[in-house]
């Protein structure tokens, strides 16, 4: 690799632009409505945050490995303001050029170590410094992308509170897919086994561990929940397009309660027992992805291994433990229950906080 790629300077500021679950859903609504994007499409830049920490560095890795398989451009932002530890304030048009250069020497240093093990062509990268908030820079130069990439730490619940607002805006705010890749936070594991030392009796020293799966990140399925919803189709055809690219078994993983369900046939005038809830469950979200025929709702890619299936157990809470054994989760970013089109769903957002696995939420 060499460090002659496209370095681009915006002189732009920051500007504040915050300002029943069923499938009985009008398909070719959802196609009027979303006409105009194809998740199949793999032209659009890849644009990723990338700050010199070490969950940035994940997610630029991530995103080049992505454009390495694809031939996409990958667009690595680093949004910059202005604080006390950068020494005087930059004020003129040297100044801050002199800033802009040291900022595209580091991403070039940045962009070198990431690909040290796998070829990404020069022009296939693109370099961004912009003075703005970092979610700011990423809103503005991603509107058009295929799609966001930032990185984000496995933190317990106190420190999401605190730290989480830039992936939890971005995924608010993006009209494009929003990937997260985690980074597990080693200082919050340390914690842990603390604790489950303290309780356990006698003088053992026991380590914290969560259930996982065996298998290799890399060779477990992509899981897409979703729920009928026009924002869980659009994950459906990001999460094939994902399956397809990485040869991924793909698991379309709808959780369902009785009162998403509606009426069961045979059961109008009462509620259904277990085994027929389950069967018109499984029903439903087989043939949901049966609707992905070619005709009113795309095809999906020849090929591809999929499992539809159905789990008695809150969406949020079954896409977490799903987390621990997938590759890769995907999400709407609203369900057909979701809130006002400016706020994240409640479900998104559990799985968003609590994901043990890389994420995308798409709109």
């Amino acid at each position: 690799m060499t460090a002659n790629r496209e370095a681009r300077e915006d002189n732009a500021t920051a500007t504040d632009r915050r300002n029943t679950t069923s499938f009985d859903i009008d398909l070719q609504k959802i196609v009027d409505e979303n006409s105009h994007r194809n998740y199949f499409d793999l032209t659009a830049d890849i644009v990723v945050g990338v700050d010199g920490s070490a969950e940035s560095f994940a997610a630029l890795r991530w995103a080049l490995r992505q454009a390495a398989m694809t031939g996409q451009h990958v667009n690595a932002v680093y949004g910059w303001t202005y604080s006390w530890d950068m020494g005087p304030e930059p004020t003129t048009d040297e100044d801050i050029r002199k800033v802009r250069t040291e900022i595209n020497n580091r991403l070039r240093e940045w962009v070198d170590e990431a690909t040290r093990d796998f070829d990404v062509a020069d022009e296939q990268i693109k370099l961004t410094s912009y003075r703005s908030s970092g979610s700011a820079a990423l809103l503005e130069i991603g509107a058009n992308a295929q799609q966001i990439v930032v990185g984000r730490r496995s933190m317990g619940r106190v420190a999401r509170w605190i730290a989480g607002s830039m992936s939890a805006s971005l995924a608010e705010e993006s009209p494009v897919p929003v990937t997260v890749i985690r980074v597990p936070d080693d200082d919050d594991l340390s914690v842990q086994d603390q604790i489950a030392s303290s309780l356990t009796p006698g003088d053992q020293t026991v380590h914290y561990e969560l259930p996982t799966s065996p298998v290799p990140r890399t060779s477990r399925p992509i899981v897409v929940g979703v729920d009928g919803s026009p924002d869980s189709r659009h994950a459906l055809e990001f999460a094939a397009s994902l399956a397809r690219l990485h040869d991924s078994p793909l698991h379309v993983m709808y959780c369902w309660q009785f009162r998403d369900l509606g009426t069961v046939p045979g059961y109008e005038t009462t509620v259904p027992p277990m085994p027929a809830a389950q069967h018109y469950a499984d029903q439903r979200v087989r043939d949901f992805v049966a609707s992905f025929d070619g005709t009113t709702l795309p095809r999906l890619p020849e090929g591809l291994e999929i499992i539809p299936e159905a789990f008695h157990i809150p969406a949020g809470k079954g896409l977490v433990s799903a987390s621990r054994y997938a590759r890769h989760i995907v999400v709407g970013s609203r369900g057909l229950s979701g809130l006002d089109a400016h706020f994240l769903g409640s479900i998104s957002k559990q799985v968003l906080n609590s994901a043990e696995c890389n994420l995308t939420i798409v709109h």
